[in-house]
């Protein structure tokens, strides 16, 4: 079955028919592309919060480093940490990458549906039966 319970068999139907499945098509991918890039965006924010709180724990060690009468060796926690932080923010911007990707691809879908809509609405409509959006 097709798009709004029209049957399609592969390579069947005419361009309206063909016009109709890609505009259910995209209606179907947008809600899925939003949604990824809400949760690219949410796990960016927490990349964000935690690169500051290991930012914050390296400087706190560093002065608790300084302030201690007797020489506790540190340095090894604070460059794991520093460490963490470098991949921290090699993920972040992996994230920041993919979310731009989301949203060219989300401009890309909105544009072809109206870009569709029109074609449409220029050829006669929708086909019978059909609301227009």
């Amino acid at each position: 079955r097709g798009v709004g319970g029209v049957k399609m068999a592969a390579g069947s139907g005419g361009p309206a028919a063909r016009e109709l499945f890609a505009e259910g098509l995209l209606q179907f991918l947008r809600p899925a592309v939003r949604q990824l890039d809400g949760h690219v965006h949410a796990v960016r924010e927490s990349q964000v919060e935690l690169r500051e709180h290991i930012d914050s724990l390296a400087t706190e060690l560093c002065r608790i480093n300084e302030d201690q009468k007797v020489a506790l060796d540190l340095d090894p926690y604070v460059k794991k940490l520093l460490n963490a932080r470098r991949r921290v923010v090699l993920v972040n911007n992996i994230l920041q990458n993919a979310q731009e990707r989301l949203r060219r691809l989300n401009h890309s879908v909105a544009k072809e549906t109206v870009r569709r809509k029109a074609m449409l609405e220029a050829a006669g409509g929708y086909p019978q039966g059909l609301p227009g959006k």
